[in-house]
């Protein structure tokens, strides 16, 4: 069903026709209060794949996106999330493919060489500028969701210091969208999963009287539903203990652990169900393409020598052509989401009386900023040692100090050690850290 469903020229064409009309044809997202709605009034909950085929701009090569989005059709998918784009590329064609597929973006504003340092910790004129770059090449479509001023910024429990930066980058990132008047696309930060640092780094990029100044959204990268675990075991009920009345919408920006193979995705019955659907915005679960880490849902055909030269081929692995599902992962997670469709609530019913949540205060071996600090302003810069220690520039914090050197263990959660830039989490992953 899959092969003919792919070989199908007519959808393929149809996806074609009109690029430039299909990208902005489909309802814009907006967040209101904690949840996300269609421009139409109906709850969006996010059904989501991770999409980074290397390293390069993935939404630049037309075909490829339309035979990857007719696959992500079939599997339920109604949103990607891209962690690094080129801003001089066209993506017209790419961004075409998917609202025809009723399939949205969430994409990173950062690049390789802009994302905020938490050891050599800066906001920046040529940051400023570089993410800027992005939001205006994605601010036209309609199908472009949220944007995010970092991923995985703050990678271990001593780094929260830079946590002042992001909002900082998500401050003035929003104040750039209303200036130029573009649509109130929503900026938030999408975190790695560090226990010592729960609930307050979703509660500080949110906190403060000034909404200017805080995120419009937070992702959060988990790993602790593995196999056949539950609420309890899988420590999703603290998740939501710590999500309750979050004035934002939260979301798993990543999501997927496969350290009990095949992956049955049973985590998605609890976040789509009554448990979570209240509360959580959905899912993005990582990743599409099959690498060596073994987190993907498809592959372009059998591996090669790492060593083999070939257009397309990076690192062993074909980056290009038609999808095939990996069994039984693809078909899994497809059963999963077909079952899974909560209606939500229509924004006309939905008068929201959320509060922000107190700033958090410093504690001694965990999080280092004391309550609503003021922010960095641009060409500001924070310098800390291995422990977190303050080297250079103007404390935020208290002082406490953590001595962490590991990303926080969740249940089966993908570890990284030693690794301090923000592109930690995917781009990294990508780049063959597993």
């Amino acid at each position: 069903m899959f092969s003919k469903a792919l070989a199908t020229a007519g959808l393929l064409a149809g996806l074609a026709i009109n690029a430039a009309a299909a990208a902005n044809a489909v309802p814009t997202i907006e967040a209101v209060g904690a949840k996300f709605f269609y421009s139409n009034g109906t709850q969006y909950f996010i059904k989501g794949i991770a999409y980074q085929l290397t390293e390069a701009d993935p939404l630049v090569n037309t075909k490829q996106c339309q035979l990857d989005a007719a696959s992500m059709q079939i599997l339920g998918a109604n949103a990607i999330r891209v962690y690094h784009v080129d801003p001089a590329g066209d993506h017209t064609g790419c961004m075409s493919a998917f609202a025809a597929a009723g399939i949205y973006l969430f994409v990173d504003l950062e690049t390789f060489n802009t994302a905020i340092d938490p050891r050599n910790t800066s906001w920046n004129q040529t940051q400023f500028d570089a993410y800027a770059k992005v939001m205006d090449a994605f601010h036209t479509f309609d199908n472009t969701a949220g944007f995010f001023i970092g991923n995985e910024v703050i990678a271990l429990n001593n780094q929260s210091l830079a946590a002042p930066y992001v909002k900082a980058a998500a401050r003035d990132l929003k104040a750039y969208r209303d200036s130029k008047g573009y649509r109130k696309i929503p900026v938030g930060y999408s975190a790695a999963d560090i226990a010592e640092l729960r609930p307050m780094l979703q509660n500080y990029l949110a906190c403060g009287s000034n909404a200017s100044e805080a995120i419009d959204m937070f992702g959060l990268n988990a790993y602790e539903w593995c196999g056949n675990n539950n609420m309890l075991t899988s420590g999703y009920n603290t998740l939501n203990q710590f999500a309750t009345g979050y004035n934002i919408p939260i979301f798993f920006s990543e999501t997927g652990c496969n350290t009990v193979q095949p992956r049955t995705f049973d985590d998605q019955s609890a976040i789509f169900g009554p448990e979570m659907n209240g509360i959580w915005s959905g899912a993005i679960i990582y990743e599409w393409i099959e690498e060596t880490n073994n987190y993907g849902l498809i592959s372009y055909g059998p591996s090669v020598a790492a060593t083999v030269v070939a257009t397309n081929v990076v690192a062993g692995i074909s980056r290009t052509g038609t999808p095939i599902p990996v069994t039984p992962d693809y078909a899994n997670l497809q059963s999963q989401w077909a079952t899974l469709t909560p209606t939500g609530i229509a924004s006309s019913a939905y008068s929201p009386s959320l509060s922000p949540p107190a700033c958090p205060t410093s504690t001694a071996g965990g999080w280092l900023v004391q309550g609503d600090v003021k922010l960095p302003s641009i060409g500001q810069t924070l310098s800390t040692d291995a422990s977190g220690a303050v080297v250079t520039g103007t404390p935020t914090s208290t002082g406490a100090q953590s001595t962490s050197t590991k990303k926080s263990g969740s249940n089966g959660s993908k570890e990284i050690t030693g690794m301090s830039v923000g592109l930690v989490g995917v781009m990294l992953g990508f780049m063959y850290w597993l």
